[in-house]
This record gives C-alpha cells, structure tokens and sequence, in this order.
C-alpha cells in the first residue's frame, strides 16, 4: 500500500506495531467515533479537551484539523483552551494554543 492510501496509524508505526494500528483504525477510529449517540462535532470537542488537559499536544495537532472538518471553528475552539486553562492548568492550555496557532496559520 502506497503511503498516500496509508491511515496515519500506519503512517507512524504500522511496521513497529501494527495491533495498534488495528485498533486505532478499526475500533477507535472504524467504530467508536462511528457511534451515532454523539455526533463527529461533539466527539472532537470532547477529544481536543481531554488532549489538552493530559498535554498531548503531538496527538492534538491532528485533532484539531478534524475538530474543523467537523464543524468547530477555530474560534470555538481557541475559545475551549482557553477555558480548559483554568481548569487544565496554564501551561498545558499555552502549549495546546501554540499548537492550534500553528494548526491555523499553516
């Protein structure tokens, strides 16, 4: 498969750990975030708030361009770290703002 047509799992470590690749591409990302109770809007909200507050900024980097595919605007979502920042704490919502300015001014 030629890496155009690769998921990013795969992309990433799909030769050094593909059970992973597995899951993320089939349950979490082929069945969880597939799941019709919360819609793709909500989930990312939900994603890019529990990233920002464990400070995975690498994996919110990516989450963030699917929070705007699904439907959040850049300011709902500058708006939800700063928020995050009283209760993530201060440096990790100055971490994940860097990430969203870099994310939005690419």
């Amino acid at each position: 498969m030629s890496n155009s047509h690769q998921t990013r799992a795969q992309q990433l470590i799909g030769d050094f750990a593909p059970k992973l690749v597995d899951l993320t591409d089939n349950v979490l990302f082929g069945d969880v975030w597939e799941r019709s109770e919360l819609s793709p809007r909500d989930r990312s909200l939900i994603t890019v708030a529990s990233l920002v507050t464990s400070g995975s900024t690498d994996q919110l980097r990516g989450h963030l361009v699917r929070a705007k595919a699904n439907g959040l605007t850049e300011t709902e979502l500058k708006e939800a770290i700063i928020h995050l920042a009283f209760y993530a704490g201060w440096p990790k919502a100055m971490s994940a703002i860097t990430v969203a300015r870099e994310i939005f001014t690419a």
